[in-house]
Formats: structure tokens, sequence, C-alpha cells
């Protein structure tokens, strides 16, 4: 066979082979990519918006966000998002700055636990404080908005007596109070507002009804006890004390443990009433 035309055959039969490969290239794999991409053009024709649409729907959904928001605020406690241990922190010293100068308090944390919807650091508070002060702590723990729980507590009372001999009735806490605080914001309002976490003082249950306690008469009052009724006067009484002091008393003036309630001219006597460590007496004193 001719060279030439061996040749020409060879590059003719490379064409057929390159003709048929792209058409079913084209035909077979093309067609499907083709179609596949056609089908995604159809569907986002369906779900393709203007802008103006866009923007309305934008803000439907911020009215109702703001909806949601807003019950959530109105709940009595909300549980924050991603709470630090700082904020339980500051939390207690806001609320230990109110303290008297007996009262104090100390924080420790002790672990943090995982539960089904969210999570609580567990802290221990332990001092001593004024019955009063220690019910400021609690209330503020168990009414703030961020939700705190004290789980458990043990509470026993502390008498302190000063140089003077002034006694102090305290009361020493131990107790452990959960924090809670989750990852997301399905339990909290956007904007915190604390809840009024400041109490009115009320009866101090931990002050003994009878103490041996007695407050030292550092005012130097008539000592009832020790005192002498010398005689009477317009203006009132004229007492003597254990100390050679002389007193002139009326009707609701003080003495050591007590006051004065009755001047009885008639009678020639002075009435009292006086508080020994819870005991109540009264007591008259005539002219010997």
């Amino acid at each position: 066979m001719d060279r030439k035309l061996k040749n020409t055959l060879i590059l003719l039969a490379i064409l057929i082979a390159i003709i048929i490969g792209g058409s079913a290239f084209t035909f077979f794999y093309q067609e499907g990519k083709i179609a596949e991409k056609e089908e995604e053009m159809e569907a986002l024709n369906l779900n393709a918006y203007d802008t103006k649409e866009l923007l309305a729907q934008l803000d439907n959904l911020n009215v109702e966000v703001a909806k949601l928001d807003s019950i959530l605020d109105l709940r009595k406690f909300n549980i924050p998002v991603n709470l630090t241990q700082y904020d339980f922190y500051n939390f207690v010293v806001n609320i230990s700055s109110l303290f008297s100068s007996k009262s104090f308090v100390n924080i420790e944390f002790r672990e943090q636990l995982e539960d089904e919807h969210f999570r609580h650091y567990e802290y221990r508070l332990f001092g001593t404080a004024t019955f009063n002060d220690l019910y400021k702590l609690i209330y503020a723990i168990e009414r703030s908005k961020g939700l705190k729980k004290v789980t458990t507590s043990n509470m026993n009372n502390i008498v302190e007596v000063d140089e003077e001999g002034r006694p102090s009735y305290l009361v020493g806490y131990d107790m452990s109070v959960s924090v809670y605080f989750s990852d997301n914001d399905r339990y909290a309002s956007t904007e915190f507002q604390e809840n009024n976490i400041v109490p009115n003082r009320i009866y101090d249950v931990f002050f003994p009804l009878i103490r041996k306690e007695i407050p030292p008469n550092t005012d130097n009052l008539l000592d009832v006890q020790t005192a002498q009724l010398l005689a009477l006067l317009p203006e009132g009484a004229f007492l003597s004390g254990n100390s050679d002091s002389t007193y002139v008393l009326n009707k609701g003036d003080k003495v050591y443990l007590g006051y004065v309630t009755d001047v009885d001219h008639k009678k020639n006597e002075v009435k009292f009433i006086l508080n020994k460590g819870g005991i109540i007496e009264k007591v008259s004193l005539g002219i010997e």
C-alpha cells in the first residue's frame, strides 16, 4: 500500500475515534450535568426574591424577635448566656458592700456541672454576719434576675463581746449556691435588667430572748438597783446613785437598762421598767 495512502487512512481513523468519543462525552456525560444544572436554576428561580420583599421579611422577623424578647424579659428569672465565674464574684461583692463592719463573706468555687438543657456553677459561701446582713445575701441570691439558688445551708449563733463589754449577736453560716447559665439565648432576654434585690429589715430570729450578756453602763446613767429616791420636786424626782452622783429624772427619761415610767407625787414614789437581758422587771422606789 502506498505510504501516503496509509498515513491518510490512519489520520482518518483517529479523526473518527475523536468524533465518536466527543459525541459520547457530549450526549452521555454532559447531558446529565446540563439537566442537573437546569434543575438547580429552576429551584433558584422559584426561591428568588427582590430586595424589597427580603427587607419586609426582615422587618417582620425583627418584630417577632422583639415580642419573644419582651416575654422573656417579663419572666421573673432568666438563665444568662455563657456566664463567667467573675460575674458571680462581682455579684457577691456588690451585695456585701451593704454589710455592716461585723459581717463578711468568703467565696469558694467548687465545680461546673452539666445539665440536660443548661449548665451551672457550684459555689461555697461562708463567714459571719449579722442576721439582717445574711438575710440580704440570701434574698439577693434567691431574687436575682439571673437564676441562682441556695441549695444547702448551715447556720449557728455567735456572741462577740467588744472591749467595752457590749455584746453582738451574729450568725455563722456555710451554704452552697448554684448559679445557672446556658450556651444559647433561649432562656434570656437581650436587655438584662436586675430585679429589686435589696430587702427590708426583718426580726432577728437568732437574737436570744434571754441573755446573760448585759451591756455596760457607758453613758453613766442611773443604776436603779443601787439608787435612792431623795425627794420629789415639781420638775421631777431627785435621786442619788451608787457613786454619789445625783439625778433629776421625769417620766420617760432613760436609766441604766430601762426608763422612768411614772413619777407619783401622791404616793411619793418613782416607777421604772428595766430589761435585764430579756427579763422585764418593774421597779418602784419610794422615799425612806
